[in-house]
C-alpha cells in the first residue's frame, strides 16, 4: 500500500521503497524472460523489448549527442547488439543496466564522431545544430525551464551528461552507473561533482538559483 503523509491541509502520497524495489525486480524478471526468448531467435520478444526501451534509449543517446537523427541511429545500433549478444547475457546485472551500458558506449562514439565533424567548421556557423531537439513532447508552461536546463547540460562533457541523466532521470545508483560506464564508483562520484559545479555556475547567475550546498555526492 502507498504511505500517506499529512502536511497541513495537503496529503502527500509516497511510494514505499519496498514497493518500488518490487516493481523494478518484476520489470527485470520480464526483461530476463524476453532476453531468453531473443537468444533463441524469437523476433516477437525482440519487438516487445525494442518498444519498451526505445523512448528511454532515444532520450539518453540524444542527451549525449545533441542530435535526434544520430540518437535514432544509435537506438537501432544498440538494439542490434542486444539481438546479437543476447545469448551471452549471464544476468550479472539487470537487463536495463546492460542495455544502457551498450547505449552509453554507442553514444560516446557518436559524440566523438560529431565533435570531429564540427571541428571543421566555425561554431558560429552551426550553433543552431547544437540545440537538443524536441522529441515530440507537447508545448507546456515548463518549456522555458526545460530550455534553460538544456543550456546548462550543454556545458557538460558527454560523460558528465551521462552521469547526470542516469542519476536524476533514470534513478540509477552510483553502483549501477559504474557498471554501465565500466569505471570505478569514485569516478562516477567525481563526474557528478564536477557536473554539479558546472551546472551551478551555468544556471545560478541567470535564474538566481541558490546553490544546493547540502546535496550528497
Amino acid at each position: 500500500m502507498r504511505s500517506q503523509q499529512s502536511t497541513g491541509q495537503l496529503s502527500v502520497y509516497r511510494v514505499p521503497l519496498d514497493e518500488e524495489r518490487s516493481a523494478r525486480e518484476a520489470s527485470n524478471e520480464a526483461d530476463l524472460s524476453l532476453i531468453s526468448r531473443i537468444s533463441t531467435g524469437d523476433r516477437s520478444a525482440f519487438k516487445v523489448l525494442y518498444e519498451k526501451y526505445y523512448d528511454r534509449l532515444l532520450r539518453f543517446i540524444c542527451r549525449i549527442t545533441g542530435q535526434v537523427d544520430e540518437a535514432q541511429e544509435g537506438v537501432n545500433d544498440v538494439m542490434l547488439v542486444v539481438w546479437q549478444r543476447s545469448s551471452r547475457f549471464r544476468g550479472d546485472s539487470k537487463v536495463s543496466t546492460w542495455i544502457l551500458g551498450i547505449a552509453y558506449r554507442k553514444a560516446l562514439q557518436l559524440a566523438q564522431k560529431k565533435r570531429r565533424w564540427l571541428d571543421r567548421f566555425k561554431a558560429s556557423e552551426i550553433s543552431d545544430w547544437n540545440e537538443l531537439p524536441n522529441l515530440g513532447s507537447e508545448h507546456t508552461d515548463q518549456t522555458d525551464m526545460q530550455d534553460w536546463l538544456q543550456r546548462g547540460m550543454r556545458q557538460l562533457s558527454p560523460k558528465q551528461r551521462a552521469v547526470v541523466e542516469l542519476t536524476y532521470y533514470y534513478g540509477c545508483s552510483y553502483e549501477e552507473i559504474a557498471t554501465m560506464l565500466d569505471c570505478p564508483v569514485n569516478t562516477v562520484k567525481t563526474r557528478m561533482f564536477h557536473a554539479r559545479e558546472k551546472l551551478r555556475r551555468a544556471l545560478s547567475p541567470s535564474k538566481g538559483i541558490e546553490s544546493d550546498r547540502g546535496a550528497a555526492d
